[in-house]
C-alpha cells in the first residue's frame, strides 16, 4: 500500500481510504467490522464518515455509520495506527434533523463534533471536513453559478475560527473541504495565511471516468497549494463496473434499491461506460479496477475513497493499489474522454 502526505498536516494516508457511507443501510454492523478489519489488514490506515451517514440520509438512522465506527475502534483499540475523518454537514439539504438544520457557526460545529466524537468513542478526529459549502454555489453536480443577493451564509472567517478553537481543544488535528470549488479552495487558503486560521489539507470531491471536473480548476489549486483530492465516487456509484448496462437492475444494488441515485445513470453515461468497459475487456482488464487504478493514477490526488457493499466487492476494489494502466490503456481512455467528456459532473 503506498502512503501519501495529507497536505502539512503531518499524517500520512494510504492511497485507499475506506468509504463507510453504507454502514447502517446496505451493511449490518457485523458487516461493516468485517470490512473495517480487511481493509486494514490490507494496509489501509485511512477511514471517511460522515455525521449525516449513512446514505439515502434519513432521521432514523443517522449517525450509525460512527456508532458502527466507534464500536469496532472499541473493540480494535490502537486508535493512534488510523487516521479516522469525518464531516460536518451544511446548510440547505433537508436536515432539519440535525440540530434544526445545520450550520458552520462556533455553536453548531462545536455540537456537531462532541456528538460524532461520541459515536466514534474517540476524543479526536484525525481530518474534520466541511461536507459542503455554507454558501450558495455550484457543487453536487450543478455546473452554472447563479449569484444570490439574499445570501445567508456564515463567513468562511468565522468558521475557520470555530474550527481553529476545536484543534486547539485537541478535538480535530486538521481540516478539510468536501464539494468545494477553486474559489472556496482559495479563500480559506488566503484566510489562514492572512488571519492566522487553521489551513485545509485536502478537498473530499467526486472524482471519476464520467466526471474529471476537479481537473479543471482544483487540481491547479491541489499541486500548487498541496490540497490534495480525496476522491469520492470513484466508481460512480457502481455503474463504471458495468453491471447496470443495459437496463440491469443487480439485486440489492445501490441504484436498484434507491431511485434518488440518478446522477451517473443518463444516456450519454451509458455511452460512455459502454466505451469504458470496451476498453477493459480488450486489455484484459476488470471494468471496476481500471476506473479505480486510473483514479489512483492521478498526481493531484491523495488518497482514492473506496467503498462496498460485499467483502467480494472490496477484495476487488483492493485490488486496484497494484494495478498500474499501460500507456496505452490511458491513451484509449483519453479518446474516450475527448470524445464524450465529462457526462456526468
Amino acid at each position: 500500500m503506498e502512503y501519501r502526505p495529507l497536505g502539512d498536516s503531518g499524517i500520512s494516508v494510504s492511497r485507499l481510504c475506506l468509504g463507510t457511507m453504507t454502514f447502517g443501510e446496505q451493511n449490518s454492523e457485523s458487516d461493516a467490522h468485517q470490512q473495517l478489519d480487511k481493509a486494514i489488514a490490507s494496509g489501509i490506515n485511512f477511514i471517511d464518515a460522515a455525521e449525516m451517514y449513512p446514505v439515502p440520509p434519513r432521521a432514523e438512522t443517522q449517525g450509525r455509520t460512527e456508532a458502527y465506527i466507534g464500536s469496532w475502534l472499541k473493540r480494535r483499540g490502537r486508535r493512534d495506527d488510523l487516521v479516522v475523518a469525518t464531516k460536518a454537514a451544511g446548510p440547505n439539504r433537508d436536515m432539519q434533523h440535525l440540530r434544526g438544520g445545520p450550520r458552520f457557526n462556533a455553536d453548531h460545529i462545536a455540537r456537531a463534533l462532541d456528538a460524532s466524537l461520541a459515536r466514534l468513542q474517540t476524543d479526536y478526529v484525525d481530518l474534520y471536513q466541511l461536507h459542503w459549502p455554507e454558501r450558495h454555489t455550484n457543487f453536487f453536480g450543478q455546473l452554472g453559478y447563479t449569484p444570490r443577493e439574499d445570501e445567508d451564509a456564515i463567513p468562511l472567517e468565522e468558521t475557520l475560527q470555530a474550527l481553529k478553537t476545536q484543534i486547539e481543544a485537541g478535538k480535530i488535528r486538521a481540516i478539510g473541504l468536501s464539494n468545494e470549488t477553486a474559489w472556496g479552495t482559495m479563500q480559506c487558503l488566503k484566510l489562514a495565511q492572512t488571519m492566522g486560521l487553521p489551513r485545509v489539507v485536502s478537498v473530499q470531491n467526486p472524482y471519476n471516468l464520467l466526471n474529471r471536473s476537479y481537473e479543471i480548476g482544483l487540481a491547479e489549486v491541489s499541486h500548487r497549494e498541496g490540497v490534495g483530492l480525496l476522491a469520492y465516487s470513484p466508481l460512480a456509484f457502481g455503474v463504471l463496473s458495468g453491471k447496470y448496462l443495459g437496463g440491469l437492475k443487480p439485486a440489492q444494488a445501490r441504484l436498484t434499491l434507491f431511485e434518488r441515485f440518478k446522477r451517473y445513470t443518463s444516456p450519454v453515461a451509458e455511452e460512455a461506460v459502454w466505451a469504458y468497459v470496451d476498453i477493459a475487456r480488450k486489455f484484459g482488464l476488470d471494468p471496476a479496477r481500471m476506473a479505480l487504478a486510473f483514479v489512483n493514477s492521478r498526481p493531484f490526488l491523495t488518497s482514492n475513497i473506496i467503498g462496498a457493499t460485499t467483502l467480494e466487492q472490496l477484495d476487488s476494489n483492493l485490488a486496484s493499489e497494484s494495478l498500474t494502466l499501460s500507456d496505452e490503456v490511458l491513451d484509449a481512455i483519453e479518446g474516450v474522454h475527448r470524445r464524450l467528456p465529462n457526462p456526468c459532473p
